[in-house]
């Protein structure tokens, strides 16, 4: 039977709930794995697991009760070993990796923030401070819309323009913001976001960091600013004992 692996711990963390359940229909019995000093939080697996919303909330709720009572290394849904054997062995090969990561992370919570243009906000800017656009655009409303080819140099312009102002501002957002942060992790790219960083946060200094999101949102009206957080740190540890499965690669519990 394949092990499904929520999270690795010290082996001295409090006890979980009696009776807790995780992934699977029906839900799979959460049990405790350990091996020298630390543990991990696992089930049986489910061989059709998918990363369904009952499935998603099941993953985040044992984390959400280990991480209650102490650190826990979050892993992402889907992280599937071949068996408990597998799980415990990389346990005792990484041991000082996972237990140097647990006196890092401990205290510590993730901050995901995303963001994109407003679209009009964005092209207002994007004309007031560029003078060649603006000529250029000024130029085509007088002859009453311009050429044909105008009108697509016009249109490149403002496209190379905007794309700029992206790169511009993502640096802008990590670097008003990471002062208030005990490390940043930067996602993947992808398309609709200009903005995909991760900040790792001391839980006791919080407020402190979504105050500086709170002045960046109102210094950068022209950016829809999302965050998603508290979280557990899953951009601050690195691939743990299993590989997310095939079946659901990619599926992020800590993503929106």
């Amino acid at each position: 039977m394949s092990s499904y692996v929520y999270g690795i711990t010290a082996r001295s963390h409090p006890a979980l709930p009696e009776g807790m359940t995780g992934v699977g229909e029906p839900p799979r019995p959460v049990r405790i794995l350990t091996a020298g000093e630390l543990a991990a939080v696992v089930s049986d697996a489910p061989e059709d697991l998918r990363p369904k919303r009952r499935d998603l909330l099941a993953h985040q709720n044992v984390l959400a009760e280990a991480g209650a009572a102490g650190c826990i290394l979050p892993m992402r849904f889907g992280s599937v070993a071949p068996d408990d054997d597998s799980v415990t062995q990389v346990l005792t090969e990484r041991a000082e990796h996972y237990k140097e990561r647990l006196r890092e992370l401990d205290g510590k919570v993730e901050y995901n923030i995303k963001a994109t243009h407003v679209e009009d906000a964005v092209l207002h800017l994007v004309m007031a401070e560029n003078a060649e656009v603006r000529t250029l655009a000024e130029a085509n409303r007088r002859s009453g819309g311009g050429s044909y080819d105008d009108k697509i140099r016009l249109g490149e312009m403002v496209a190379a323009a905007v794309k700029a102002k992206e790169a511009e501002d993502a640096n802008e957002v990590q670097g008003l913001l990471a002062p208030a942060a005990a490390a940043v992790s930067v996602g993947p790219e992808s398309t609709g976001w200009l903005v995909n960083v991760s900040f790792l946060v001391p839980r006791d200094t919080a407020e402190r960091f979504l105050a500086a999101v709170e002045q960046v949102r109102k210094s950068h009206a022209h950016l829809d600013l999302r965050v998603n957080g508290p979280l557990p740190p899953y951009s601050f540890v690195e691939p743990g004992p299993a590989a997310p499965a095939s079946s659901t690669a990619g599926a992020d519990a800590g993503a929106q």
